[in-house]
């Protein structure tokens, strides 16, 4: 069973590749490439194409030929944001439109100086809403709790060719749980702790809700620690959308009593699908997520 390693695939020469055609070709011209690149990964990766088929047919309902259209346009849409993350980072944001919807939520959050928890997930590209926050007076630091298996030397790349470091902080999970103490501090200053919630590792603790209806496993710690903090929570999603422009959604969690985790998840889960929903093409977990692929 192919299941999440904490490491998202990608090579050093990939993403050379990516900055090389966007400095050279602009961002619209090197998607050319990607025509390519999603056809190999439409080809080769059998497994990814098996888990990725199973949430088009089965979890989506797609027809046969709907499935398998679907699977190349999603390659091919993960692709435009690793380019569009690239060229931002190389300080070409301004190529770029976006909108905030739901800002406000943020702007409260940070008003009521107790910090608070950001959720999102592995759809849209996030990563890059830091690039946009500077342009709404978002003064505030952000720490991203994550493995130290996604720090690479692609992530030390593109550090390398920014115009500008990135201003959020990292907090790794350790097995002691030190983690637990660098969240508090981060929160007594005000700042913001964002977790992704929709990738566990195996053999972690886990919670399961329905999701696309299948049950599927969660990671318990985001919503372990989000609903037992007592600060406000943030779903926060950046989604591609046409012609360069991205679309920032924020999204209060309601209606989620404090020390109740599956409450939270479940919460989580609804805004999840919902967005899932709108935007087909931008899940990016090639494994098996529910558990129930052949």
């Amino acid at each position: 069973m192919n299941k999440w390693k904490g490491k998202s695939k990608g090579t050093i020469l990939g993403y050379r590749i990516f900055v090389w055609c966007i400095k050279n070709m602009g961002v619209r011209s090197s998607y050319f490439v990607l025509y390519f690149v999603a056809a190999y990964y439409f080809i080769f990766e059998k497994k990814s194409n098996q888990y990725i088929s199973y949430y088009f047919k089965k979890r989506l309902g797609y027809s046969f030929w709907k499935t398998v259209i679907s699977r190349y346009k999603s390659y091919f849409t993960f692709g435009q944001t690793l380019i569009d993350k690239t060229a931002i980072s190389a300080g070409l944001r301004n190529k770029f439109t976006y909108e905030f919807d739901g800002i406000e939520n943020l702007r409260n959050l940070l008003a009521e100086k107790k910090g608070g928890v950001l959720i999102s997930a592995h759809i849209g590209n996030f990563e890059i809403a830091e690039h946009f926050f500077a342009d709404i007076d978002f003064d505030c630091q952000i720490n991203l709790v994550t493995t130290n298996l996604e720090v690479t030397v692609i992530k030390e790349y593109l550090d390398s060719i920014s115009v500008k470091q990135s201003g959020i902080k990292f907090i790794y999970v350790k097995d002691d749980m030190s983690h637990i103490f660098e969240i508090n501090e981060a929160l007594s200053k005000n700042e913001l702790i964002c977790f992704t919630g929709d990738r566990y590792f195996e053999g972690s603790k886990f919670l399961e809700a329905d999701l696309l209806g299948e049950t599927a496993k969660f990671p318990a710690g985001p919503f372990m620690i989000a609903s037992r903090l007592g600060v406000p929570v943030v779903y926060v999603y950046v989604m591609k959308e046409k012609n360069l422009h991205y679309h920032l959604y924020a999204r209060v969690a309601e209606n989620v009593k404090k020390r109740d985790s599956q409450g939270l998840l479940n919460s989580y889960v609804q805004n999840l699908e919902s967005m899932l929903k709108k935007y087909p093409l931008q899940w990016f977990n090639y494994f098996d997520f529910w558990d129930d692929v052949d």
